[in-house]
């Protein structure tokens, strides 16, 4: 028997009598109440979530899962499977962008291979967790057995440490943009044209392709969630069309949630496991911020059905964590000048006329 039943374990709510402490001081720093607009609803979330009225920023967990996609097969995407495990090593020796912003923002970085189609046994720095080369072509049979699903979720989960302040994810896989935009379109009740966009920069043939081979999966697997309660049909949504990559970052952001940690989510494919994870464990939702809005299409679409709004938008569609790291700039800015700044009576400026 598979297990699953952890991902329907509680959530803790968040400290409300924190958030509120944190808002009497911000109406009491040296500024007209309001003007540092979402800055002050950052830090009072944060406050919220630590149960600390002044907040903190202290370790930041970063984890990166990699895998391949059956569906590739379908013509889907501008670049060949082989692209995953190099960026795998680019993502462990420090090259690639998500790298080289974790650096800068002192953030624990772990790079998770779930399954590529290339091993990257002999790859330094890589933690070698390879369930398969990659998903089965959802187009023709189901991406993953449960077991398979089960195993990606868990592996997840064992990337979130309790004792970080917060936890950033990104992805990397050929295909994966297609494979998000199915799992989307099941999730929403859309199609292919609704949620495919250009991924890796394809033209318009393989724009078509991507769409065509969505349709043909909801089309094949529709009636296997058709009818199940909103949590059971994710999993199987997850089942039939997700990545192993995108499943471990559903897996994380359940895990960290329940763990009290806070979840910074980057750009379309995160953000749609973002959703999976809100219908598997409503709790989900109030532990998750969204560093920006992708350039790609559905992304927009996504945000919506989460009642999301992200930090940045500056068409970035890179993926890999990237936009959420450049984003926690924003929240190091927002718990500075929170904790910092001086209250009126501090600088002894009248706080009103």
């Amino acid at each position: 028997m598979l297990d699953l039943d952890w991902l329907f374990e509680s959530v803790a709510q968040p400290d409300e009598a924190a958030r509120a402490a944190a808002i009497a001081r911000q109406n009491e720093l040296t500024k007209p109440p309001g003007s540092l607009g979402r800055l002050e609803t950052l830090a009072t979330d944060f406050a919220a979530w630590q149960g600390n009225p002044v907040p903190t920023l202290g370790r930041i967990g970063l984890a990166v899962f990699a895998a391949d996609h059956g569906v590739a097969a379908q013509g889907v995407s501008a670049f060949p499977q082989e692209v995953t495990a190099q960026m795998v090593a680019n993502f462990a020796a420090g090259g690639a962008a998500v790298a080289v912003l974790a650096r800068e923002a002192a953030a624990d970085m772990a790079v998770v291979n779930l399954g590529t189609v290339t091993p990257t046994d002999d790859v330094p720095g890589v933690v070698n967790h390879r369930l398969a080369p990659g998903t089965a072509d959802f187009t023709r049979a189901p991406a993953m057995d449960g077991a398979m699903l089960a195993a990606a979720l868990r592996a997840g989960a064992d990337q979130v440490s309790a004792d970080r302040s917060l936890f950033v994810s990104g992805e990397m896989g050929i295909a994966n943009t297609t494979s998000a935009a199915a799992v989307f379109a099941a999730l929403a009740d859309l199609d292919g044209a609704a949620t495919v966009g250009r991924g890796t920069g394809v033209d318009d043939a393989g724009l078509a392709a991507k769409q065509a081979a969505v349709d043909a999966g909801l089309a094949r697997h529709g009636e296997r969630w058709a009818g199940r309660s909103v949590p059971q049909a994710a999993l199987t949504i997850l089942e039939c069309l997700g990545g192993l990559e995108i499943a471990a970052l559903v897996g994380a952001y359940v895990t960290a949630a329940q763990r009290g940690v806070p979840v910074l989510v980057d750009g379309f494919i995160s953000s749609v496991a973002a959703l999976a994870a809100v219908h598997l464990n409503a709790g989900v939702a109030g532990w998750l911020i969204f560093g920006h809005r992708s350039l790609e299409a559905g992304h927009a679409r996504v945000l919506e059905a989460l009642a999301a709004q992200p930090l940045l938008d500056l068409d970035m569609r890179l993926g890999e964590g990237s936009g959420a790291m450049v984003a926690l700039g924003v929240i190091r800015s927002a718990l500075a000048v929170h904790g910092r700044m001086a209250t009126f009576a501090d600088a002894g400026v009248s706080d009103h006329a």
